[in-house]
Order: C-alpha cells, then sequence, then structure tokens
C-alpha cells in the first residue's frame, strides 16, 4: 500500500465502482476478560507522575474528610436520626465527586498557563513532520444526513491536501446505514466528493449490510479486512472537523514512540445556533482546556479515550481491544455501548500508552442543539456506562483504568444520588418540624433525641461546597485573564466574565432538569428497558411544543411538589430551595428558550472560533451552505437510482456477487422484498409494501433490485439521467 500504487498522481484513477482498495486482513481476537494478556512494553515509571496523582487522590480524601466532619456537626443537635445518617453519606459521596473535579482541575493550572510543548515529540507552533508509514482516516456514519457529513470531511481532507501530506493517508467512510434513502444519498454524495477532490486512488466507501456491534462493530470490521496496511487510523464522528497539522502531528507522534497506542487532542465544540448549543460551546471552551490539562497532567500514559478524533495504533488496537459481548439481557448484557472507555483500558491493560496532549489545536466537533437532543444521548451513553460495572473486574487493568470506568458510571449515578439527598434534605426538614422529640430513647440516655440541625454551620457547609463546585469555572477565567491572546478570542475580559456569570446562572437552572432525567435514565435502566441506538439529530430545528411538553411536564409538577412541601415547612426553606423548584417549574419554557436559535454573532457567549474561525471549520461551513442551495434530487432511492446511471452502476459494483454473501445480509428480509415485488403491478404498489428493512435488503439485492429498476422503468420509460445529481453533473462538467 504505498504511494506509488495509490498515492500518486500519475496512476490513473479506477473506475467509478472501485470503492475499496485491496484487502489487508489483520487479526484482532475478543479479549477475555478473565485473563489478564502478556504486555507488549513494560510501564515507563515516573516520580513527578505519582506525586500528582498523590496530590489529586490524596487531596480529594482530605476536601472529604473535612466536609464529612463538618457536615456531621450540622447534624448532630440533640443526635443523629436514621434518615440524618443517609443524608450525611449521601453527603460524603457526593463531595468527594465534586471535591474529585476539584483537586483534578487545579492539577492543571500550572501547564494551562505554560503547556509542555515537545512532549511527545508534538510541537505546536514547529515545522509540519513527514510521515514514513501510511495512515488511515475513518469516517463511520448510522443513518446520518450525508450532505453535512460529507461536508466535514471534505474540508478536512482539503486541510490535510494543504500540509502536502494527503498522500499518505487513505480516507474511508464506513456506512452502517439501514435507511434506503440515505444509503443511496450517502453513495451519490461519496462520488460527487470523490470526483470534486480527485480522491479516486485514497478515497473508499464501505456499507455493512448489518451494523452488528454498532460503532466499535464497524471499527473492528475495518481493521479485520484493512488494517494490515496502516500504521495507524484516526477516528472521526459524524460532525467532526480537523486540520490537516492536527491529524498529521497525531499521526507522527504514534509512528515516532513504539510505546503509543493511542493519542488524542481536545475536541472543541463549535458550530451552536441554539442558546443551549451555545451555552455548552461557551462554557467547553472556556473551561474544558483547564478541566483536559488537569486530566493530562495526571492521567499520564494511563489516559481516557473519547471515541473520536483520536489517532490508534493499528496493530496495538488489533490486538489489544476486540470487545467481547458482556452476559445477560439487554439494557447490561449484549454489546458494548460505550466503547471507547473499554478500549482504552484493554490498550493500556496490554502495556500500550494511551496520552492526551490538549494544547494541540485543530480539532473540533458539534454538541446537542437542545436540551432534549441531550437527554437522548444521554440515554444511551448511561446505559453503555452502567454497563462498565460488569468491566471492572477485568483481570489485568490499570488502577487509572479501573478509576476512569468509575468516573463514567459516577457521571451518571451521581444524578439520583444528587435527587436523593434533595429529598432527603427535605424529609429531615419535614422531621424537625412534625416529629416530637423521644423522651425515651433506647440504651442510656440523659437527654431526649430530637430531629435537629445547625443552621449556622449548615450555611458555611453550602457556601464552601459551592466555592469547591464553582473554583474551576474561575481558575479557568483567571487563566484567561493572564493570556492577552486568550482575552481577544472570548471578546474581551469584561464579556467573558459576564458570560461566565450568565452562564452559571442558565446551567444551574437546567442542572436540576439535568438531575431529574438522568435519575429516571437510571431508574429506567436498572429495571431493565433497554434505550437502543437512535442517530443523533445535529441540526438547530426545534421540536415540537407538543413532544417537549409530553417529556417535560413530570419535570414542572415535580417543581411544583417540592415547592408546596417546602413552603409547608418554612418559607426560609423554601427560599433555600428556590433554584432547585424555579428549574424544575420552568423546565418547559426553559427548554423551549434554550433551544430556539440564535444569531452567530450574538454579544454574550462569543468564543475564539467565532472571533476568527479557522479555514477549515469555514469551509466546512460553506460546503455546507452549497450542498443546501443544490436542486433537489428524487429523495425515494429506487428512482434516483434510475435516473443516473453513473450511481447505479456504482451501486450495483458494491453488491456481493454469487457465493459472496458473508456477515448475514437481511437474508429473510431479502426473501420477503422478492416475494412482494414479483406480486408488485407497478414501483408505487411495490414500494408501499415493502418495509424499510425489506427496501433496504432489496436494494442490496441483485434480484430484487433489478425487479425494482423494472418497474421503475415500466412507470418512466422516457425517463432521462437525473441532471440535478451531483455525479450527473460532475460528469457532465468534465
Amino acid at each position: 500500500m504505498d504511494g506509488v500504487r495509490r498515492g500518486d498522481a500519475a496512476t490513473p484513477p479506477p473506475p467509478i465502482g472501485c470503492a475499496l482498495p485491496p484487502e489487508a486482513p489483520l487479526a484482532m481476537p475478543v479479549q477475555p476478560f478473565a485473563q489478564a494478556p502478556r504486555r507488549a512494553h513494560p510501564p515507563r515509571r515516573s516520580w513527578s507522575l505519582g506525586l500528582r496523582r498523590t496530590c489529586v487522590i490524596g487531596g480529594t480524601l482530605l476536601l472529604t474528610a473535612l466536609a464529612a466532619r463538618e457536615m456531621y456537626r450540622v447534624l448532630d443537635v440533640g443526635g443523629l436520626t436514621l434518615l440524618e445518617y443517609a443524608v450525611l453519606g449521601l453527603f460524603v459521596l457526593l463531595f468527594a465527586w465534586i471535591g474529585f473535579s476539584f483537586t483534578s482541575a487545579v492539577s492543571g493550572l500550572p501547564t494551562l498557563l505554560r503547556p509542555p510543548h515537545g512532549r511527545l515529540g508534538i510541537e505546536p507552533d514547529g515545522p509540519l513532520p513527514a510521515l514514513a508509514r501510511r495512515a488511515a482516516i475513518l469516517l463511520p456514519v448510522y443513518n446520518e444526513d450525508p450532505a453535512r457529513v460529507l461536508a466535514g470531511l471534505e474540508a478536512t481532507c482539503e486541510s490535510l491536501g494543504r500540509t502536502g501530506a494527503l498522500a499518505s493517508f487513505d480516507v474511508f467512510v464506513l456506512s452502517d446505514t439501514t435507511d434506503p434513502g440515505i444509503w443511496i444519498a450517502e453513495e451519490a454524495g461519496f462520488l460527487d466528493l470523490r470526483a470534486r477532490i480527485g480522491g479516486e486512488a485514497h478515497l473508499f466507501y464501505r456499507r455493512r449490510p448489518r451494523n452488528t456491534g454498532r460503532k466499535a462493530g464497524n471499527i473492528a470490521d475495518w481493521v479485520i479486512r484493512f488494517g494490515g496496511a496502516y500504521e495507524s487510523f484516526l477516528i472521526l464522528d459524524a460532525d467532526s472537523v480537523m486540520t490537516g497539522a492536527c491529524i498529521l502531528r497525531l499521526a507522527a507522534a504514534v509512528e515516532a514512540d513504539p510505546r503509543i497506542g493511542l493519542v488524542q487532542t481536545l475536541p472543541v465544540i463549535v458550530g451552536g445556533r441554539t442558546l443551549f448549543a451555545r451555552l455548552q460551546q461557551f462554557a467547553g471552551r472556556l473551561y474544558g482546556p483547564l478541566i483536559a490539562h488537569g486530566l493530562a497532567s495526571w492521567h499520564g500514559p494511563e489516559s481516557n479515550y473519547w471515541g473520536h478524533n483520536a489517532m490508534i495504533r493499528t496493530r496495538a488496537f488489533a490486538e489489544a481491544a476486540g470487545l467481547p459481548e458482556l452476559p445477560g439481557p439487554r439494557p447490561f448484557g449484549g454489546h458494548i455501548l460505550s466503547h471507547d472507555f473499554v478500549e482504552a483500558a484493554l490498550l493500556r491493560r496490554r502495556g500500550w500508552e494511551v496520552h492526551l496532549v490538549p494544547w494541540l489545536e485543530g480539532s473540533y466537533e458539534e454538541g446537542p442543539p437542545t436540551l432534549t437532543d441531550l437527554a437522548i444521548r444521554d440515554r444511551r451513553w448511561c446505559q453503555g456506562n452502567l454497563q462498565h460495572i460488569a468491566v471492572l473486574p477485568a483481570r489485568g487493568l490499570h488502577p487509572i483504568s479501573r478509576l476512569h470506568l468509575l468516573t463514567g458510571i459516577g457521571s451518571y449515578i451521581t444524578a439520583p444520588l444528587w435527587l436523593a439527598m434533595l429529598l432527603g434534605g427535605l424529609a429531615t426538614a419535614l422531621q424537625a418540624r412534625f416529629v416530637p422529640p423521644d423522651y425515651f430513647p433506647s440504651g442510656l440516655a440523659l437527654f431526649p433525641t430530637w430531629p435537629a440541625q445547625d443552621p449556622v454551620r449548615a450555611t458555611w457547609v453550602f457556601a464552601a461546597t459551592m466555592a469547591v463546585l464553582l473554583a474551576p469555572k474561575l481558575l479557568a477565567l483567571l487563566a484567561l485573564m493572564a493570556s492577552k491572546r486568550g482575552r481577544r478570542g472570548f471578546g474581551g475580559a469584561a464579556r467573558a466574565t459576564l458570560g461566565v456569570v450568565a452562564e452559571t446562572l442558565l446551567t444551574g437552572l437546567l442542572a436540576p432538569v439535568t438531575m431529574l432525567t438522568q435519575s429516571a435514565a437510571v431508574v429506567g435502566i436498572l429495571a431493565g428497558r433497554d434505550g437502543g441506538w437512535q442517530p443523533q439529530r445535529r441540526d438547530d430545528g426545534r421540536l415540537g411544543r407538543g413532544a417537549i411538553l409530553r417529556y417535560f411536564l413530570p419535570h414542572t409538577l415535580a417543581g411544583l411538589a417540592l415547592g408546596a412541601a417546602a413552603l409547608s415547612i418554612s418559607l426560609p426553606l423554601f427560599l433555600w430551595m428556590t433554584p432547585v423548584v424555579l428549574g424544575l417549574t420552568l423546565a418547559v419554557p426553559l427548554v423551549m428558550w434554550t433551544g430556539a436559535a440564535r444569531p452567530r454573532t450574538g454579544w454574550l457567549f462569543r468564543t475564539p472560533e467565532e472571533q476568527a474561525p479557522p479555514r477549515v471549520l469555514e469551509r466546512a461551513r460553506e460546503r455546507r451552505r452549497t450542498a443546501a442551495q443544490r436542486p433537489a434530487v428524487p429523495a425515494e432511492a429506487v428512482r434516483r437510482l434510475a435516473g443516473c446511471p453513473e450511481l447505479l452502476a456504482f451501486h450495483r459494483a458494491q453488491l456481493p456477487r454469487g457465493g459472496e454473501r458473508a456477515r448475514g445480509d437481511h437474508a429473510p428480509e431479502r426473501l420477503v422484498a422478492r416475494a412482494k415485488i414479483e406480486d408488485a403491478p407497478d414501483l408505487a404498489t411495490a414500494l408501499g409494501l415493502l418495509s424499510q428493512r425489506e427496501k433496504a435488503a432489496a436494494l442490496g439485492d441483485r434480484q430484487a433490485l433489478d425487479a425494482l429498476l423494472a418497474l421503475a422503468t415500466q412507470a418512466a420509460p422516457s425517463a432521462a439521467p437525473d441532471a440535478a445529481h451531483p455525479v450527473t453533473r460532475v460528469a457532465a462538467s468534465t
């Protein structure tokens, strides 16, 4: 797979039907959790890394112990009741969670102020390195809008081309799409892209008939079939955009250090148009670097993996990251949904290093446009992270890898714990208000036992807790103020400060809504309900008011109930609980308001990528606008194929031949589809009889496809090729 065979400009392009390179198989065995494998490399020792970990974990324990002592004193007025002991236990767990986040963020402040350029051989401002071996870029897609996805890929490839290193990379669009209309649109968009950027020698497309193992299975299929030809590969998400310089430096780092199994930088959230998306974008851009530098400072070679925008050594991934199916029924059994954490842990278990380099810029992604979209995505992530309970006992995992899995579980378990503590605190107040003292407690006692708390000390504990919770935001803002370039990127110190205040207030109102949503998700998963895997909505169109009302009306009712309970006890308690009560009660209007599109030039929540957009992002937006302005083409897949000979020829070339049917190709649906098509008098009737799965199976079967095309020809015998089709336009222009 050298540059002469597929990178030399003198090599004639392959025919239009050629969508894949020659296979280069690479074994990817399933990794057993019950047996620790042999390490590929012995671990590197670092006393400074050990010291940083001691400071982070030891600092967390110290802060938690101090907070637990003070909370005990708050509750220990006349003795603790059983309910107060429960509240104390919940407080200790939750304070440890925010204390851990605080100490981790603080550890990143030194490197944020003075980034460690040169680590792993990565110099962000130095000359671009050269690659000696081939690498691949993988774009897994699943029922996504092809125009949006391919626009980002095109911008990324163009940026890589400007570095002069595009010939060192092969680019694969790996489709798991099940919707037949989107499938054909993907093929059309791929051909359009390949014709436009001249990528015949290094741009490839592959679709699996069944998305076994979902995204992880999609990547594994590529590794097994083609991985042997590549030193490393980069995984993109459907909304990812990366600069060529960033990709090249990551690939060179993997190539230069034989111990590295995976290296990634911090993806920056961009492209937000709704208020909710802009809130996430602003918060991620301002606070994210401090958090990421903190993680990198004490994770070292045991860093985590976020599933995309990461460069991975192919051989390391193949030998270490083959995922088993978890035993038992869904939602805990079956394919591992949150596969990235587990893959990082398995790479490290085998001795490969996993690194985070947050000072390297040029990695971008998009965030969910509304709180509803975040809740839908979180439901899947919650199920995947709870599956990690079954991975924790795996033998040979590094302690830091186990900690990654625990924090992933905790990121969702803490929501019902916060809710339980809130309800427990309300119950203790009710107990103190309405339960009479116990004048005859069991055992020896000189005084009666009654439920009571120390309100003054409780105020100080609350203030200290909020300080620990909000301190990372303040530290990130102070670090920003120390950088002239950083201040300019956020529109100045005053605008950045006001943005932090506004973001804190708005997220404070949205936090109770998220808490209740995640709590319901955890309860549903524990009850055995499988959330499935739905494609993410990435545009900024609103959901209907009816859907929002149905989804968030329970939050409103819960807020009203909490407010009424607090007010029945005392007005001061109601005032204390106002942020939670207000956020839940106003859930529906909050979701509608924050889900509305805002102009990109809004005064608040500006980010550096809006002040001075990178060229690669501008190019991606331009390509999306161009795609949206193209003349309409037939949306129905069969008519689209019948109207474009080039697209039909390409589609036919991807179908299995004779005995090539492997890995399951919708065999039952294929046979049913054949029978329905044979009985149909015309195309409209045939399409009406077929389900989505049957139609996809028919488009993947030569006999059924020929029958559908024959019906299409009968319906429009004089139909000419689709002049609006992108492939036809390109062919005509050349």
